[in-house]
């Protein structure tokens, strides 16, 4: 005779193994399928292979704050598991905790399969049952969860949480197969598109000064005179356009509309006039030098010269003979410099998935379909995602958590 469970977790990624260890610690049968051959795939690449856990900023409200997509609906879920119960539950598997810049938090030893194992053990211990097999569907009668299928197996069930990730990262599982699923017992997704994904720029001054790093410069993204989105921070130019963390969560903004235009700001401490007296000052240090050599204080290197190309002005142009509409041009482009963005990088390049599972379908307190009696969501499934910084790690571990103990 078949066995029954309590629980089948389909997705071994970080929202299912929460969502696994949780139901099991209630004293549910759980099953847990994963088409991959190990569990946590992606989560062992996440913030760049060092696992940015969460984010350990103020209350609930501010948390919130960093999810631009259905904030409200998240409101019960991190109520009940905050981003310091995050970091208690680590540290209690024994995976200390450090917080840096950002109030990021990552594990001490900087290594994500840490965290993967961690969960992947704690599942073991409490007796989570594993199988490494595609769920082909979910099966339903009268309303009502009864279990999954992998290809012709069957296999029993009371209750169904779908943590199959978004459609980001198919390498790593990601494949977008959970949406699918949904589709199949007549859940509406929400259009899909790339999230926390570096821009696409055909700006020659991008691949000019590939690999180059900008640390506290201003970005604004600009349509039709209007701001869309501004933020203060890091970005990296690229052979094909533009990355780096401001970047990324600027792709998220769900208000970017492409084509538009990023207008970096080079000196954002620094208002027009005090700029404007910088550069008088750094030009009368070397009046006879030519303006290509004497902008080593203002600039990287390696923007000079494409630096000096948007302003207009000949290079060796001695800075005694720089007239005040040639400075004026040079100060507005230290202030706004110009770069257009025509696009995001492919979906399979980004972190996360924008769209998903509509949480109008979703009870937000158990993350239980309103459609179908049994089966529930967590992580990236769901139309939520957040900026960068450990936000949709903690959606995912705050939404599992509800999953799990609501059964």
């Amino acid at each position: 005779m078949t066995k029954t469970y309590d629980l089948i977790t389909v997705g071994g990624g970080a929202a299912g193994l929460f969502a696994s260890v949780w139901a099991a610690r209630s004293g549910k049968k759980t099953l847990l399928i994963e088409k991959n051959e190990r569990c946590g795939k992606k989560l062992d690449i996440t913030g760049k292979g060092r696992c940015n856990m969460t984010n350990a900023c103020g209350g609930r409200e501010e948390f919130l704050a960093n999810v631009p997509k259905n904030p409200r609906f998240l409101m019960g879920a991190i109520t009940k598991f905050t981003q310091q119960d995050t970091i208690d539950f680590f540290e209690s598997l024994g995976v200390p905790t450090k917080i840096e810049r950002g109030n990021r938090v990552f594990p001490q030893s900087d290594k994500a399969h840490d965290v993967t194992r961690a969960l992947v053990k704690e599942c073991e211990v409490l007796g989570v049952e594993f199988l490494h097999a595609e769920v082909s569907s979910v099966e339903c009668a009268n309303g009502a969860v009864t279990g999954v299928r992998c290809g012709e197996r069957f296999i029993p069930a009371k209750n169904v949480i779908l943590a199959t990730g978004g459609a980001s990262y198919p390498r790593t599982g990601s494949d977008g197969g959970g949406y699918r699923i949904a589709s199949a017992l007549g859940h509406t997704v929400t259009k899909i598109r790339p999230s926390l994904v570096p821009l696409v720029s055909g700006d020659p001054l991008c691949r000019e000064c590939m690999g180059l790093s900008l640390k506290n410069v201003g970005m604004e993204f600009v349509k039709n005179g209007k701001t869309l989105y501004s933020e203060q921070g890091e970005m990296l130019f690229t052979h094909f356009g533009v990355s780096g963390p401001v970047i990324l969560s600027a792709s998220a903004y769900i208000g970017l509309d492409y084509p538009c235009t990023l207008k970096i700001d080079l000196k954002p401490a620094l208002d027009e006039k005090t700029l404007d007296r910088r550069i008088l000052r750094d030009f009368s240090e070397g009046t006879n030098r030519e303006l290509k050599n004497s902008l080593g204080g203002l600039l990287p290197q390696r923007l000079i010269m494409p630096f000096i190309r948007r302003t207009g002005i000949d290079p060796q142009t001695a800075l005694n003979s720089v007239t005040r509409e040639q400075r004026a041009a040079i100060l507005h482009t230290l202030k706004s410099l110009a770069v257009e963005i025509t696009g995001t990088r492919p979906i399979d390049e980004a972190i996360v998935t924008s769209g998903g599972v509509d949480v109008k379908e979703i009870d937000p307190r158990t993350m239980e379909s309103k459609l179908i009696k049994g089966l529930r969501f967590a992580g990236e499934i769901i139309d939520v995602d957040a900026y960068t910084g450990g936000f949709n790690l903690q959606i995912a571990f705050s939404t599992a958590y509800s999953a799990a103990t609501s059964l």
